[in-house]
């Protein structure tokens, strides 16, 4: 599927959804905006590494009109109740946006080189990232909403599956809940795992939806995680990094994992 067909695919379904947006399709950058006729407020989608996840994943491009709808419907203009919501820390990119499209900062704080985090406010089927007007609005300040956030991911649960490939224990969290990677914040999470872990604990953050701690015994262990993580950096719909993290005396590292050799790169 080229970028020209999955346009007219996602215009298409989506239009079988609602009617109340607009488009423009930035042919040089390969680049869709769908945006709400009322405010202008939108979102914009990269063609070329979607269509590429599209060959590869059927659903995929339903997945992307249900996040263009949702995102659409959060967009509208309307007042917030933070009583009908809870705040939740987030794991993005160190490349993702630091503010909106209007400008407004994200409250957001340092995480490792590679990740930072920020702050949604949760409404079941979406989550809106909190901007200083936003906060100023509830009254809250950075601390107040760091705070909260914490404490809610605290009280998520955490379960997880567990896969032994070449005597190297894999454990995935996957509740697709929109949480999964922000689940590397919970520090208790983490030294539980540590203790169980008998080789080099390894952490993995690919994208938004999964979180993979690897208990590596041999030089193998490297290598498919690795691979995994390559793996589902590419698929993720919000990916974050593709690079391992070793977790020891409470720190997370970035290491890149090149064969069968480790070379670290440290991170905070």
């Amino acid at each position: 599927m080229n970028v020209f067909k999955l346009k007219d695919l996602i215009l298409e379904k989506l239009n079988a959804k609602r009617a109340d947006f607009d488009f423009k399709f930035n042919r040089k950058d390969e680049e869709l905006r769908i945006e709400r006729k009322d405010n202008k407020k939108g979102v914009d989608i990269e063609l070329a590494k979607a269509a590429q996840k599209a060959k590869n994943d059927d659903k995929f491009v339903d997945e992307i009109i249900y996040y263009i709808d949702e995102t659409l419907s959060r967009m509208e203009d309307e007042s917030v109740d933070l009583d009908q919501s809870m705040i939740y820390p987030v794991v993005r990119s160190t490349s993702f946006y630091d503010e909106t499209k209007s400008g407004l900062k994200f409250i957001m704080d340092d995480h490792t080189n590679e990740t930072r985090v920020y702050y949604a406010m949760d409404f079941k089927n979406s989550y809106r990232l909190i901007d200083e007007k936003l906060a100023e609005s509830f009254g809250m300040s950075h601390e107040d909403i760091r705070v909260l956030a914490y404490n809610n991911l605290s009280n998520m649960k955490i379960d997880y599956k567990k896969q032994t490939v070449q005597e190297n224990d894999f454990y995935f969290v996957n509740h697709n809940d929109g949480y999964d990677a922000s689940r590397i914040l919970n520090e208790q999470f983490l030294n539980d795992m540590h203790e169980i872990c008998e080789g080099e604990m390894m952490v993995g953050l690919p994208h938004q939806d999964v979180l993979i701690i690897a208990d590596v015994k041999n030089e193998v262990g490297y290598d498919i995680m690795a691979q995994m993580m390559m793996q589902y950096f590419a698929e993720g719909l919000t990916p974050i990094t593709s690079l391992s993290f070793s977790y020891k005396d409470k720190r997370l590292q970035p290491v890149f994992i090149l064969g069968k050799q480790k070379n670290s790169k440290r991170g905070n």
